[in-house]
């Protein structure tokens, strides 16, 4: 950018192109060589932060210096989340056309928090929520909306429930979630003004599931003590075990007891698109609400979550607030004005992400993607299973395994430790990046399967590294 431009935030055509053109010329040797980087890589990784930071600058610097602090040093020294080898956590894919669904959506800039303000392109996101929508098989009166990821839609659907299930004075409300439930369900109920003990943490079976039974008997206990039951919520796959509870019978639970049913999908809701997630999640489609993830299942970059509600109205009866100085805002009941049904007023044009994604690719490659998925994690599961002396500590219900290694001898903490040192080394091998979990007092580790980069020969290669993990353990 020339120093001596009269006003340099207004680059030229030629300027323009220039800046687009040196990005992706590190862009793209960046993504092509995601198979060959290391799984993770952050040694030195915190001195490095401390080094480049510094005071907010004066006068700008070239371009081509910003980029090499970027691609040479900051981006190298992280965790490779966007990599083939990232099996850790929850992954989130990054579709590259996503970025260029960013780049023309931030330079275009329009505002589609109302819909006066951009019809089309506020349309263009609220049909890609009405597919999200139609996946769940929720009703065609159904609304929702995007937000940074399932942590915010988790308390914008505990704010709904609050607002239709209790009355202004709602600190009696009980909130009814497994001791499995994704941990921004309880931040969720203290944001939302909860008192901590109102979250009833209701005891799993052997796979991880949450029991209607024992939900039953909590809520029969808090009405008897003068308390308020109000709001159920169910896991469509937990982040532990990938865990998928009983939806049906907690959905019978729900209407029988008159409780909204939140379920939190963020993980697994989108593996609606195959046949088998269709049947691990019957009874989904009778949520009150539903949390689920783009940025997870459909592989986009983090930073796009949804909320879905079954009656769109009651969106709207919890957050519509006017003022004065709002421009007009349509009654069209097939229209929508964002800022009328979430708790944001300005907000970037999330949706373009998933629209052009589908509109590009089709849906019938993301389900492709996520059959895919589904099968490397039973052949990974049988793999594992045949290899002495490893136990399976969670049976794969959707994407994610957790097991340890459990050598002759070794038991209680030290088996523990056993299995952190075992996937240290796994992890140093540097194809590969697993996690580990705590399941009833063992510590287990974890693969979860979920980047559309992530095929049969990095599988193959995580079991090579978990073996001979294994072998320079024994050898130690």
């Amino acid at each position: 950018m020339s120093a001596d431009a009269p006003y340099p935030l207004e680059p030229s055509a030629a300027e323009m192109h220039r800046l687009v053109e040196a990005a992706m010329a590190r862009i793209v040797p960046h993504l092509t060589s995601l198979p060959d980087q290391r799984s993770a890589d952050v040694a030195g990784a915190v001195d490095l932060a401390r080094e480049i930071s510094g005071p907010m600058p004066d006068s700008g610097r070239p371009f081509e210096q910003i980029l090499d602090l970027l691609f040479n040093r900051a981006i190298p020294k992280t965790f490779n989340t966007a990599g083939p080898g990232y099996l850790a956590y929850i992954p989130g894919g990054g579709l590259f056309v996503a970025a260029v669904a960013d780049l023309i959506a931030d330079t275009a800039n329009r505002y589609t928090g109302v819909f006066a303000a951009a019809p089309a392109l506020a349309q263009l996101e609220a049909d890609a929520l009405a597919w999200l929508a139609e996946i769940a098989g929720f009703p065609k009166a159904a609304r929702g909306f995007f937000t940074s990821g399932g942590s915010l839609a988790n308390w914008s659907a505990l704010v709904v429930a609050r607002r239709e299930r209790l009355p202004e004075n709602f600190l009696s409300g009980t909130i009814y979630a497994s001791d499995q439930v994704h941990h921004s369900m309880v931040k969720a109920a203290l944001l939302a003004g909860f008192p901590p003990d109102r979250v009833r943490e209701i005891p799993t079976d052997d796979l991880y599931r949450m029991q209607p039974e024992r939900v039953a008997e909590r809520i029969a206990a808090d009405r008897a003590a003068g308390l308020t039951p109000f709001l159920i919520v169910a896991s469509a796959g937990t982040t532990n075990t990938g865990a998928v509870d009983p939806l049906e019978a907690i959905a019978d639970l729900a209407e029988r007891e008159k409780l909204w049913l939140h379920i939190d999908g963020a993980y697994g809701a989108c593996f609606l698109l195959t046949e088998a997630g269709r049947k691990a999640f019957r009874g989904l489609e009778r949520a009150d609400s539903l949390s689920i993830d783009p940025h997870k299942g459909l592989f986009l970059p983090y930073g796009i979550g949804a909320l879905l509600v079954r009656d769109g109205e009651a969106l709207r009866r919890a957050h519509a607030v006017g003022a004065d100085y709002m421009p007009y805002l349509q009654s069209d009941p097939d229209l929508v004005d964002f800022c009328e049904i979430s708790p944001e007023l300005s907000k970037p044009f999330r949706g373009l992400r998933l629209w052009l994604a589908l509109q590009l690719h089709g849906v019938q490659a993301f389900r492709d993607a996520l059959e895919e998925k589904l099968a490397l994690t039973h052949f990974a599961a049988e793999e594992l299973r045949a290899t002495p002396e490893i136990e399976i500590l969670a049976e794969p219900q959707l994407s994610v395994i957790a097991f340890r290694h459990r050598p002759p001898g070794v038991e209680g903490e030290a088996l523990n430790e056993w299995n952190r040192n075992l996937l240290d080394r796994i992890n140093a091998h540097g194809r590969v990046y697993l996690s580990g979990t705590n399941l009833r007092g063992a510590f287990a580790i974890r693969i979860c399967v979920l980047s559309f980069r992530t095929h049969r020969d990095r599988m193959e290669a995580c079991l090579e590294d978990v073996r001979a993990a294994i072998a320079d353990g024994g050898a130690g």
